[in-house]
């Protein structure tokens, strides 16, 4: 029917702006206020000073495409962690309150493994 193969790698450019804005705006706001982000996730301040930090890193190393298999990588183990943190602590259902449930997190996920899966596409800085 439609031939658009040929922008395939005009789509993965796209992918990676938008997961990796979504992980670096998220790590930034992070850092902005770690005490209130640690107390919401019942994390350590050091725990949250990571793990906002590899949000930040990971998301811009996608965006750029700069070794982004192994950004996603790190960021695809984040996305896990947060699943888990839902699903099995704080027993939050797929859908959430507020739209605050797990598949959202299952969304960046599917992204990341394209990321991993494709190296990111052809418009990438470093492999």
């Amino acid at each position: 029917m439609f031939h658009l193969e040929h922008l395939t790698d005009y789509g993965l450019l796209l992918m990676r702006i938008m997961v990796g804005l979504i992980y670096a705006d998220s790590g930034y706001e992070d850092l902005k206020d770690l005490d209130a982000r640690g107390k919401s996730i019942g994390l350590p301040r050091g725990s949250t000073i990571f793990l906002a930090s590899a949000e930040l890193a990971g998301g811009v190393a996608v965006i750029l495409g700069v070794l982004q298999q192994l950004a996603a990588i790190g960021l695809i183990l984040i996305a896990l962690g947060a699943v888990q943190k839902k699903v099995f602590v704080w027993k939050t259902g797929f859908w959430g309150k507020k739209g605050l449930g797990w598949y959202n997190d299952l969304t960046l996920l599917s992204m990341l493994l394209v990321i991993v899966f494709t190296n990111g596409g052809r418009f990438v800085v470093l492999r």
